[in-house]
């Protein structure tokens, strides 16, 4: 009987390490597939995200915290031409694709599909790093509107209006164009349900950014 249970033991000891070891190798490969993501939490300082740089940074440390730091990591995120530094397109600075979220689903196989009609953005695709849906409209709090600074096509805006809160760097004066991660807006129209241009913020401010629907998130993708 004594021989009988100590093999039950080992049996069930051995069975929970091969469960426990699955589950950490599934947990990884998720991770490691994972080249998109929608931030879980924004720099708490508005649209003052420290610059491009700054942002990068921030998508890289959540990446890392996930289990993807591997990955190069770059914001989608524009930034008007300033100090004799020309302009920078998002869609410029995020590889070449394709991406997937943090379920493994495929976002846009490259750049021209990700800015094309038939992507497959939308709030049920774009999780965050930790692989949870960001509340939209119609929730009880809505965080839809992400900060892009772009145009529909993923460029630098023209114009003398700041549309990327002085480059990432205030949390004051000016303005971020903004997109909607789940499609959805006041009007049926193409503004409304674009996931990269949709409306200016209020503001740069956590407050501004948070009166309009929005908590200073921003999406990140992996250029490698």
């Amino acid at each position: 009987m004594k021989t009988g249970l100590a093999f039950s033991l080992f049996g069930a000891v051995v069975f929970t390490a091969c469960a426990s070891s699955a589950n950490q190798q599934g947990g990884a490969s998720a991770s490691s597939s994972m080249t998109f993501f929608v931030t879980s939490v924004g720099s708490g300082k508005g649209a003052d995200l420290g610059g491009l740089g700054g942002a990068d940074k921030h998508c890289q440390d959540l990446a890392q915290a996930a289990g993807a730091g591997v990955r190069t990591w770059h914001a989608y995120l524009s930034a008007r031409s300033a100090g004799g530094a020309p302009a920078v397109n998002a869609r410029d600075r995020i590889g070449a694709g394709p991406w997937r979220n943090a379920n493994g689903v495929v976002i846009a196989q490259s750049v021209e599909d990700l800015h094309g009609p038939n992507n497959n953005l939308n709030k049920q695709t774009a999780l965050t790093e930790k692989g949870q849906i960001v509340p939209g409209r119609g929730d009880s709090i809505n965080q839809h509107d992400i900060l892009t600074g772009s145009s529909p096509e993923g460029t630098a805006i023209s114009g003398n209006d700041d549309t990327t809160c002085s480059n990432w760097r205030s949390s004051d004066q000016g303005a971020a164009m903004l997109g909607h991660h789940d499609r959805m807006g006041l009007r049926d129209d193409a503004p409304s349900k674009s996931w990269n241009s949709s409306h200016l913020s209020r503001g740069c401010s956590q407050e501004n950014l948070r009166g309009t629907g929005g908590a200073g998130y921003f999406y990140c993708f992996a250029v490698n």
